[in-house]
């Protein structure tokens, strides 16, 4: 599938923001607000997936010193730390028609590209149980149960060191 990979701009919030309501439970979607604030602290590290002009995707994250996210970071974009170590991925959003095509992935290689070309030392994420198979294909080590208890799930805490 030949999709287009971008940097967010404001102008996306609305899209974003639906695409995001589509692809995770309520518990866990992050809000219009909170991707207002991502989109003004961080568009470098917050890439869109285009086909035909249209947004089927997205996946975007803070950068911290931290080897783990924990829940205060999606919740607060100030705590970004421009010229930190590791890339976070609080998400990577791939609206259900889309699923299973390989844009998923693109999305992840172009942000494991990105961080390490941008000098960092790793990237960190969590999944949940289901995903940690596929993160791992990846080069991502587990690191076993997260302290996160974002929307009341169980996470895991991955982490790929450059």
């Amino acid at each position: 599938m030949n999709i287009t990979i971008r940097q967010v701009s404001i102008n996306d919030l609305d899209e974003v923001t639906r695409v995001e309501a589509t692809c995770f439970p309520n518990a866990e979607a992050a809000t219009r607000e909170s991707f207002e604030q991502r989109i003004k602290t961080f568009p470098e590290s917050f890439f869109i997936a285009e086909l035909n002009g249209k947004i089927i995707g997205f996946i975007n994250g803070c950068i911290t010193n931290e080897t783990v996210i924990y829940d205060e970071l999606y919740k607060d974009a100030s705590l970004h730390i421009p010229n930190g170590d590791y890339q976070t991925i609080f998400g990577i959003d791939v609206m259900p028609d889309y699923r299973n095509q390989g844009i998923a992935a693109q999305l992840m290689n172009y942000m494991i590209k990105f961080s390490s070309n941008s000098g960092r030392k790793g990237v960190i994420l969590t999944c949940k149980d289901r995903l940690i198979h596929y993160y791992e294909k990846f080069g991502y080590v587990n690191k076993g149960i997260s302290k996160s208890v974002h929307g009341g799930a169980q996470w895991y805490d991955m982490i790929l060191k450059f």
